[in-house]
């Protein structure tokens, strides 16, 4: 019998991590550099396993190969399943990130062995006053701006930035120039995807007095001169609902992400064909569902199986919500069926591009 399942976080060392997972949601950090928290993962650099219940101990691939479609539901788990599609992470920036960027899938497969591309986007869920992210290039900035910029220590220069808050959402799709800065606290929702080009990292050197290692020429094949995809903070589409509220911000072909703000007793549907994953941002509740009940601790992620294709979450929390949808059927004619115009779904990152 499947059940929402809970993971032991994994917890990585970054240079730019710092305490902040042990100071909002009380967790027993081995250091004080933890960086990044993978929360539901199924990559061979930190895999998920299962921390409570009859699959305790079981490891999420595991998991996967016992349950197959009743677990991933048929719409991810087919005759074309390769991987795990996403990743979700908390991540502590207690100093600044490296500029970056990420491939597309096609990039990723012709280069880095198969890997997925990664396209991402992120909630932040607590920042100090000022905080600001690198977001994109600034206007005009093309391939020989940029690597003029490189060449000549002025990379600052092309670089557009982003004030952002508590409760803010960005979407970074592969060929975004992006760096989380200084004392944010974010919860990132991922292709499942281990890859990232460094363009600068601020001149500073690991634990052995070593500048981290850049990867100019990977990174200026793939950026986004352009800034196509380029939003800023979004505002997503709000469905005001019995027990609270759910804000669609993205639904590109690779996830869709939900915030989801309960005061009482919220339903969730979905199709039976996907799984989903939750991540509990703020306060607490309870999952409810046919066969029992599930404890929602503040900063706890779990995925709730395909064949959960209905349940309820009581209390009073923030939730970010996954999964990757069938973009018409999930999202599109759902919303348009509710009244909502196709203008309206612009509010949408990725929905309709």
């Amino acid at each position: 019998m499947l059940y929402p399942l809970f993971f032991e976080p994994v917890h990585k060392e970054r240079i730019w991590g710092g305490t902040a997972l042990a100071d909002k949601y009380n967790r027993d950090l081995a250091g004080r550099r933890i960086g990044e928290s993978w929360e539901v993962s199924c990559h061979e650099h930190g895999t998920s396993v299962i921390k409570s219940g009859p699959l305790k101990g079981l490891s999420l691939p595991d998991a996967i190969s016992r349950y197959g479609k009743d677990l991933l539901g048929l719409s991810i788990y087919n005759e074309r399943y390769r991987k795990f599609p996403l990743l979700i992470k908390i991540l502590d920036a207690a100093d600044v990130l490296s500029v970056q960027v990420h491939p597309d899938d096609k990039y990723a497969m012709e280069n880095e062995g198969g890997e997925l591309g990664k396209t991402e986007m992120w909630y932040v869920i607590d920042a100090k006053p000022g905080a600001r992210l690198v977001y994109g290039l600034k206007p005009g900035v093309d391939a020989v701006a940029f690597e003029s910029a490189i060449n000549a220590g002025r990379l600052k220069d092309c670089l557009n930035e982003l004030e952002v808050k508590a409760g803010d959402v960005v979407y970074i799709p592969a060929g975004m120039v992006h760096a989380i800065g200084e004392g944010i606290l974010i919860c990132e929702i991922q292709q499942n995807s281990d890859t990232t080009y460094r363009v600068y990292d601020w001149d500073r050197v690991d634990a052995n007095g070593q500048p981290r290692e850049l990867h100019l020429k990977k990174a200026l094949d793939v950026i986004d001169y352009g800034n196509r995809y380029s939003r800023g903070k979004l505002k997503g589409l709000e469905l005001r609902e019995e027990g609270g509220t759910r804000t669609i911000y993205t639904a590109c072909d690779y996830f869709a992400m939900e915030k989801l703000m309960v005061s009482g007793r919220l339903s969730l549907h979905m199709d039976g064909r996907r799984f989903q994953t939750l991540t509990c941002i703020e306060g607490s509740g309870e999952i409810i569902y046919r066969d029992g009940r599930a404890r929602l601790e503040p900063g706890s992620s779990c995925l709730v199986p395909a064949v959960m294709s209905e349940f309820d979450i009581e209390g009073s929390c923030i939730v970010i919500r996954a999964y990757v949808p069938d973009k018409a059927e999930n999202i599109i004619k759902p919303l348009l069926a509710k009244g909502f115009s196709r203008n309206d779904l612009k509010k949408i990152a990725g929905l309709l591009d």
